[in-house]
């Protein structure tokens, strides 16, 4: 993650696809090994989705600041993050933990949101036209966050609910 952050900091952008690149293909070689050979951890269950999501916020604040994504989007997807965790850890706080588990759109919303990424580090390493591609991801990864969110949020509100019904 730092050396990708590095590249694109750099204007390195064909090294920062490259790298990005080789961290999603591992992270999904990764995935499906760890489930074809049953070695799913509860220790690998957090780990991944934060290493996922640390990738991604740090690769979109990188391009939000170097202008080459814009900004409103580096903020919503940023934000999601942020009310993720602090719905979970509100519900730590007040003695409900909610055990979050990956949801459909989120996994959706993660695919979109890396293939925007590429589609990006593509157009400014390899000078390729990809700006009609880019811009339908860019909706895609807009449309998918706000539904991600909508979800997890209706999730957390069913689960306080639920805790709150049965004191």
């Amino acid at each position: 993650m730092p050396f990708v952050v590095w590249a694109i900091a750099s204007g390195a952008m064909w090294i920062a696809f490259v790298l990005f690149l080789v961290a999603g293909v591992s992270d999904g070689v990764d995935g499906f090994l760890a489930k074809r050979f049953n070695m799913t951890t509860v220790l690998g269950a957090y780990l991944d989705p934060l290493a996922d999501k640390a990738l991604i916020v740090s690769i979109y604040l990188t391009l939000g600041i170097n202008g080459f994504i814009p900004r409103w989007l580096v903020i919503l997807v940023v934000s999601r993050d942020i009310l993720i965790v602090g719905g979970i850890m509100l519900s730590w706080v007040v003695g409900s933990p909610l055990k979050i588990k990956p949801l459909v759109v989120s996994k959706l919303n993660t695919v979109a949101q890396i293939l925007f990424a590429c589609a990006v580090l593509g157009t400014l390493g390899f000078d390729l036209h990809l700006e009609s591609l880019t811009l339908v991801l860019m909706g895609l990864v807009a449309a998918l966050t706000l539904l991600s969110v909508a979800a997890y949020l209706a999730e957390w509100v069913r689960h306080m609910n639920s805790v709150a019904a049965g004191q």
